[in-house]
């Protein structure tokens, strides 16, 4: 999920294409689609395997809440963003993917819907009178108007009725970062050093901290359940007779238009726009992916990943095999070599970027720190993110017009074209 968004049409792109190489076979966009769909299929199951293992290191850190047990449930939470991060590169081009993706990924999140949170966050929001409802420590609460049985924490209570309560997206009660939130606590550090801290004694029910453990640990049990179910269902929708593979499979330029929408769209308005840049202008870590656990530089990067094995049509499992095929890359080279040598270019150079960014993360501050003010290091690393993806957005465009793909939107954002909406300028 974001905010300030917007549609973005780009601009048709005069060029004088490279005339075609010859190729002994070119590919078919069947053949293309039936990959893309493939990859799909393996990214999203990587997802479902990952979580499931989250799931038995959750379970064990529910057993014996320790300090070590905790610290592995977070290390499978992190190992479990890995392959996720790479299918974001499927999303605003497929209706299957987007009608679902809200209940896995949302952000930013109201955590005060869901646990304690600390004085500083405020008991009382006008937008949102769910902001600070603390589900685990209230089994009943007033939704609509209606008093609702939270008594029992089950996946159906926070699918059916906390998820976007009243209608307010912020009031994410599913997915990754409702789980990280429950792993880690609120991040209490601001732009300084260090991320949440919650204790394993929040789980512990013999010495209990912060009240509520058996309520605590029931929520993160069915959260984490409800995710493994929304990835098998989504893993399901890629598969020979799904609905996701129907929908890029029907027709040749509509697969083809909506796996450059999902490149396009990534690249500019969700992740350089209100994903990288918002963050930066108005220099507020609440503004970072991974907010409790500081593991956004590790985000981004898999997104951008993503990205490029859409594009090459290869992507390497988790256990090291790899799924590969005919790609939209084969298809531009066809058309234009020099287009196709431009945007291979351009995506590995944005990868790059972010590999500096996970350096410095790992090796001087976290991203919450980067984009922090007076901190024109981190930052700058951060804004070159920002322009390597405007750019490989451009380059894209090119391959489009190549392709002869017509009435492509891209997502925009505010916060890279109309910075002065979101804090006045940027950086």
């Amino acid at each position: 999920m974001t905010r300030f968004r917007k549609a973005f049409a780009f601009a048709a792109i005069s060029l004088a294409a490279t005339a075609p190489t010859a190729r002994a076979e070119a590919p078919k966009a069947q053949d293309v689609l039936v990959n893309y769909s493939n990859i799909a299929e393996a990214t999203y199951g990587d997802s479902l395997t990952t979580a499931r293992a989250l799931k038995a290191a959750i379970d064990t850190l529910l057993k014996t809440p320790t300090a070590d047990t905790l610290a592995a449930a977070r290390k499978a939470w992190i190992a479990a963003r890995v392959p996720y991060m790479q299918t974001e590169a499927f999303r605003f081009g497929n209706p299957v993917v987007d009608g679902w993706e809200g209940r896995v990924n949302s952000w930013p999140l109201d955590e005060g819907l869901i646990d304690y949170v600390s004085e500083a966050y405020g008991g009382d929001n006008p937008e949102n009178e769910f902001y600070a409802a603390d589900v685990i420590a209230n089994p009943h609460l007033k939704i609509g108007g209606q008093t609702v049985d939270a008594s029992k924490i089950t996946p159906g209570l926070i699918r059916d009725t906390l998820h976007e309560a009243g209608g307010v997206e912020a009031n994410v009660a599913s997915g990754y970062h409702a789980i990280e939130f429950l792993l880690w606590g609120q991040d209490l550090h601001g732009t300084e050093a260090g991320a949440g801290e919650r204790p394993a004694t929040d789980y512990d029910l013999k010495a209990c901290t912060n009240g509520n453990c058996d309520r605590r640990a029931a929520y993160l049990t069915a959260a984490t359940d409800l995710l493994i179910e929304d990835l098998a269902w989504m893993t399901a929708q890629w598969g020979a007779k799904g609905e996701a593979r129907g929908f890029i499979m029907k027709d040749d330029k509509a697969g083809l238009t909506a796996a450059f929408t999902g490149l396009g769209s990534l690249s500019y308005g969700e992740l350089a726009g209100e994903r990288m840049k918002l963050g930066l202008i108005i220099h507020d870590p609440e503004e970072e992916h991974d907010c409790f656990s500081d593991n956004t530089h590790n985000s981004h990067r898999g997104d951008v990943i993503g990205i490029r094995n859409v594009y090459l049509g290869r992507y390497t499992r988790t256990d090291g095999s790899t799924v590969s095929g005919p790609s939209v890359s084969d298809l531009v080279r066809d058309k234009s070599p020099d287009i196709d040598a431009r945007v291979r270019a351009a995506l590995d150079f944005t990868v790059g970027k972010m590999d500096a960014m996970v350096a410095r993360a790992e090796t001087v501050e976290a991203y919450d720190q980067m984009i922090g003010p007076n901190n024109p290091d981190g930052n700058a690393v951060v804004q070159a993110g920002i322009d390597a993806l405007v750019a490989q957005t451009k380059e894209l465009e090119r391959a489009i017009t190549v392709l002869n793909l017509k009435d492509i939107k891209f997502e925009g954002s505010d916060s890279l074209d109309q910075p002065d909406k979101v804090g006045g300028g940027g950086n």
